[in-house]
Protein backbone atom coordinates (compact mmCIF):
# COMPACT_ATOMS: atom_id res chain seq x y z
CA UNK A 1 0.00 0.00 0.00
CA UNK A 2 1.16 3.32 -1.00
CA UNK A 3 0.84 5.98 2.13
CA UNK A 4 1.03 8.81 0.11
CA UNK A 5 0.45 8.01 -3.98
CA UNK A 6 1.75 12.20 -4.10
CA UNK A 7 5.10 11.73 -3.02
CA UNK A 8 5.17 8.09 -3.99
CA UNK A 9 4.48 9.37 -7.48
CA UNK A 10 6.53 12.52 -7.56
CA UNK A 11 9.79 10.25 -6.39
CA UNK A 12 9.05 7.89 -9.62
CA UNK A 13 8.68 10.82 -11.75
CA UNK A 14 11.65 11.81 -10.82
CA UNK A 15 13.50 8.88 -10.85
CA UNK A 16 12.46 8.45 -14.53
CA UNK A 17 13.47 12.01 -15.30
CA UNK A 18 17.03 11.56 -14.17
CA UNK A 19 16.95 7.84 -15.86
CA UNK A 20 16.09 9.88 -18.50
CA UNK A 21 19.23 11.47 -19.58
CA UNK A 22 20.92 8.36 -20.32
CA UNK A 23 22.73 9.00 -23.64
CA UNK A 24 22.72 5.46 -24.18
CA UNK A 25 19.64 3.72 -26.40
CA UNK A 26 18.26 0.55 -26.51
CA UNK A 27 15.23 -0.78 -29.33
CA UNK A 28 12.14 -1.98 -27.27
CA UNK A 29 8.67 -3.03 -29.79
CA UNK A 30 10.12 -0.93 -32.51
CA UNK A 31 11.05 1.95 -30.90
CA UNK A 32 14.44 3.62 -29.06
CA UNK A 33 14.14 4.52 -25.26
CA UNK A 34 16.74 5.48 -22.78
CA UNK A 35 18.84 2.30 -21.53
CA UNK A 36 17.97 2.84 -17.85
CA UNK A 37 14.79 4.40 -18.14
CA UNK A 38 13.53 0.92 -19.98
CA UNK A 39 15.60 -1.31 -17.36
CA UNK A 40 13.44 0.94 -14.37
CA UNK A 41 10.34 0.43 -16.17
CA UNK A 42 10.75 -3.17 -16.98
CA UNK A 43 11.80 -3.82 -13.36
CA UNK A 44 8.24 -2.16 -12.04
CA UNK A 45 6.15 -4.05 -14.32
CA UNK A 46 8.14 -6.91 -13.45
CA UNK A 47 7.61 -6.30 -9.80
CA UNK A 48 3.73 -6.13 -10.39
CA UNK A 49 3.25 -9.44 -12.03
CA UNK A 50 6.13 -11.43 -9.23
CA UNK A 51 4.92 -9.22 -6.16
CA UNK A 52 1.61 -6.92 -6.40
CA UNK A 53 1.45 -6.24 -2.95
CA UNK A 54 4.75 -5.08 -2.70
CA UNK A 55 5.78 -2.46 0.02
CA UNK A 56 6.13 0.61 -0.81
CA UNK A 57 9.91 0.77 -0.10
CA UNK A 58 10.43 -2.20 -2.34
CA UNK A 59 7.99 -0.41 -5.21
CA UNK A 60 10.83 2.87 -4.75
CA UNK A 61 13.97 0.10 -4.62
CA UNK A 62 13.48 -1.84 -7.77
CA UNK A 63 12.96 1.73 -10.17
CA UNK A 64 15.92 3.21 -8.92
CA UNK A 65 17.93 0.57 -8.84
CA UNK A 66 20.18 1.73 -12.00
CA UNK A 67 19.85 5.22 -11.38
CA UNK A 68 22.06 7.49 -13.82
CA UNK A 69 24.48 4.13 -13.89
CA UNK A 70 26.12 5.53 -17.32
CA UNK A 71 27.88 8.43 -14.74
CA UNK A 72 30.36 5.31 -13.22
CA UNK A 73 31.19 3.35 -16.41
CA UNK A 74 32.97 0.05 -16.01
CA UNK A 75 35.92 1.28 -18.02
CA UNK A 76 36.84 4.07 -14.98
CA UNK A 77 37.68 0.69 -13.07
CA UNK A 78 40.37 -1.63 -13.86
CA UNK A 79 39.31 -4.86 -16.28
CA UNK A 80 40.36 -6.82 -13.89
CA UNK A 81 38.05 -9.41 -11.36
CA UNK A 82 38.98 -6.99 -8.72
CA UNK A 83 38.29 -4.22 -10.78
CA UNK A 84 34.31 -5.48 -11.42
CA UNK A 85 34.11 -5.51 -7.77
CA UNK A 86 35.46 -1.86 -7.18
CA UNK A 87 33.02 -1.33 -9.40
CA UNK A 88 29.86 -2.32 -8.55
CA UNK A 89 30.42 -1.28 -4.93
CA UNK A 90 30.92 2.42 -5.94
CA UNK A 91 27.81 1.61 -8.36
CA UNK A 92 25.94 0.58 -4.73
CA UNK A 93 26.92 3.41 -3.44
CA UNK A 94 26.20 6.09 -6.48
CA UNK A 95 22.71 4.69 -6.98
CA UNK A 96 22.03 4.68 -3.35
CA UNK A 97 23.36 8.76 -2.58
CA UNK A 98 21.65 9.63 -6.15
CA UNK A 99 18.39 8.02 -5.09
CA UNK A 100 18.47 9.54 -1.22
CA UNK A 101 18.52 12.70 -2.34
CA UNK A 102 15.41 12.64 -4.73
CA UNK A 103 13.47 10.46 -1.92
CA UNK A 104 14.25 13.65 0.01
CA UNK A 105 12.89 15.97 -2.23
CA UNK A 106 10.30 14.28 -2.78
CA UNK A 107 9.26 14.38 1.17
CA UNK A 108 10.17 11.01 2.73
CA UNK A 109 11.70 10.52 5.84
CA UNK A 110 15.12 9.06 6.86
CA UNK A 111 14.08 6.13 7.80
CA UNK A 112 12.20 5.21 4.49
CA UNK A 113 15.11 6.39 2.42
CA UNK A 114 17.56 4.89 4.60
CA UNK A 115 15.91 2.00 3.88
CA UNK A 116 15.27 2.10 -0.19
CA UNK A 117 19.23 2.96 -0.43
CA UNK A 118 20.03 -0.63 1.80
CA UNK A 119 17.64 -2.33 -0.55
CA UNK A 120 19.87 -0.39 -3.54
CA UNK A 121 22.67 -1.54 -1.95
CA UNK A 122 21.36 -5.16 -1.84
CA UNK A 123 22.17 -5.19 1.92
CA UNK A 124 20.83 -8.23 3.87
CA UNK A 125 20.45 -10.19 0.99
CA UNK A 126 18.77 -13.86 2.35
CA UNK A 127 18.12 -12.44 5.84
CA UNK A 128 15.77 -9.26 5.04
CA UNK A 129 12.55 -10.39 3.05
CA UNK A 130 12.19 -6.86 1.20
CA UNK A 131 16.22 -7.12 -0.07
CA UNK A 132 14.90 -10.87 -1.50
CA UNK A 133 12.51 -9.29 -3.06
CA UNK A 134 14.05 -6.93 -4.85
CA UNK A 135 17.01 -9.85 -5.71
CA UNK A 136 14.61 -11.26 -7.07
CA UNK A 137 12.94 -9.19 -9.88
CA UNK A 138 16.23 -8.68 -10.77
CA UNK A 139 17.36 -11.97 -11.30
CA UNK A 140 13.91 -12.38 -13.70
CA UNK A 141 14.13 -9.32 -15.20
CA UNK A 142 17.46 -10.71 -16.12
CA UNK A 143 16.18 -13.34 -17.22
CA UNK A 144 13.52 -12.04 -19.08
CA UNK A 145 15.48 -9.17 -20.83
CA UNK A 146 19.02 -9.59 -20.49
CA UNK A 147 20.68 -12.76 -20.76
CA UNK A 148 20.10 -13.55 -24.77
CA UNK A 149 22.29 -10.22 -24.98
CA UNK A 150 24.63 -11.05 -22.59
CA UNK A 151 24.96 -14.46 -24.27
CA UNK A 152 25.42 -13.03 -27.71
CA UNK A 153 28.14 -10.41 -26.41
CA UNK A 154 30.29 -13.47 -25.17
CA UNK A 155 30.95 -15.88 -27.85
CA UNK A 156 33.55 -17.30 -26.11
CA UNK A 157 31.38 -18.71 -23.58
CA UNK A 158 31.03 -22.28 -23.42
CA UNK A 159 27.96 -24.06 -21.99
CA UNK A 160 30.09 -24.70 -18.88
CA UNK A 161 30.89 -21.27 -17.98
CA UNK A 162 27.28 -19.80 -18.55
CA UNK A 163 25.78 -22.69 -16.37
CA UNK A 164 28.39 -21.29 -13.78
CA UNK A 165 26.99 -17.95 -14.05
CA UNK A 166 23.12 -19.05 -14.34
CA UNK A 167 23.81 -20.90 -11.09
CA UNK A 168 25.29 -18.25 -9.19
CA UNK A 169 21.86 -16.18 -10.32
CA UNK A 170 19.86 -18.82 -9.05
CA UNK A 171 21.71 -19.68 -5.88
CA UNK A 172 20.62 -15.79 -5.09
CA UNK A 173 16.76 -15.96 -5.36
CA UNK A 174 13.90 -17.47 -3.13
CA UNK A 175 12.26 -20.51 -4.12
CA UNK A 176 9.20 -18.40 -5.36
CA UNK A 177 12.02 -16.68 -7.12
CA UNK A 178 12.70 -20.08 -9.09
CA UNK A 179 9.26 -20.48 -9.40
CA UNK A 180 8.47 -17.65 -11.11
CA UNK A 181 11.63 -18.10 -13.30
CA UNK A 182 10.28 -21.04 -14.91
CA UNK A 183 6.30 -20.16 -15.24
CA UNK A 184 5.88 -16.48 -14.74
CA UNK A 185 8.69 -15.42 -17.27
CA UNK A 186 9.44 -15.78 -20.68
CA UNK A 187 12.93 -17.77 -21.30
CA UNK A 188 14.59 -16.77 -24.53
CA UNK A 189 13.45 -19.90 -26.13
CA UNK A 190 17.22 -20.93 -27.56
CA UNK A 191 18.53 -21.03 -24.21
CA UNK A 192 15.71 -22.56 -22.15
CA UNK A 193 17.44 -26.08 -22.27
CA UNK A 194 20.43 -24.79 -21.35
CA UNK A 195 19.01 -22.86 -17.88
CA UNK A 196 16.77 -25.78 -17.54
CA UNK A 197 20.10 -27.61 -17.17
CA UNK A 198 21.98 -25.57 -15.59
CA UNK A 199 19.57 -25.54 -12.21
CA UNK A 200 18.46 -28.62 -12.35
CA UNK A 201 15.01 -27.91 -13.38
CA UNK A 202 12.99 -30.42 -15.20
CA UNK A 203 11.98 -29.41 -19.17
Amino acid sequence: MIADPDRFNAAISAFDAANSADPNRERDHGSQHPKELLYARRMSMMLERFAPDAPEAVRLAVRCQHLRRWEVPRDSFPRTPEGYKAWRRRLMDFHGEAAGRILHDAGYDDETVGHVQALVRKERLKRDADAQLVEDVVALVFLEHYLERFVAEHPDYDEAKLADILRKTWAKMSPHGHAAALALVKLPAALKPVILRAVGAPD
